[in-house]
């Protein structure tokens, strides 16, 4: 009993001039024509707090806090920051402590 009969007996190798890899169109692999994202190597952001002596952080002071918060009231990741990984983590304490006493809020402000 045959299940699948190919009639020409070439197993799929009938594909025209697609090659192995199928019918991709202009979806090819090169970022020239789509514009891709070639940044290459930019200067590292540096930790504000690690690279200017007078610029610390607290708690109790809202406008340094409010810069390392979305208007969502997250928490700006690290690599978007460019804290390093100590001062990131004092950072994230720094702003829960705001938070629990109400010097910034938990969320935005829904209209």
């Amino acid at each position: 009993m045959k299940r699948f009969e190919n009639k020409n007996n070439d197993r799929g190798m009938d594909r025209g001039d697609r090659g192995d890899r199928g019918d991709r169109g202009d979806r090819g692999g090169d970022f020239g024509d789509r514009g891709g994202d070639k940044r290459g190597f930019q200067k590292r952001k540096g930790c504000r707090f690690c690279t200017e002596s007078g610029f610390f952080m607290d708690y109790k002071d809202k406008v340094t806090l409010s810069s390392f918060i979305t208007e969502r009231a997250k928490i700006v990741p690290r690599r978007i920051s460019g804290n390093c990984a100590p001062h990131q983590r004092d950072l994230a304490t720094a702003i829960k402590r705001s938070r629990h006493l109400a010097f910034i809020l938990y969320s935005s402000v829904q209209n």
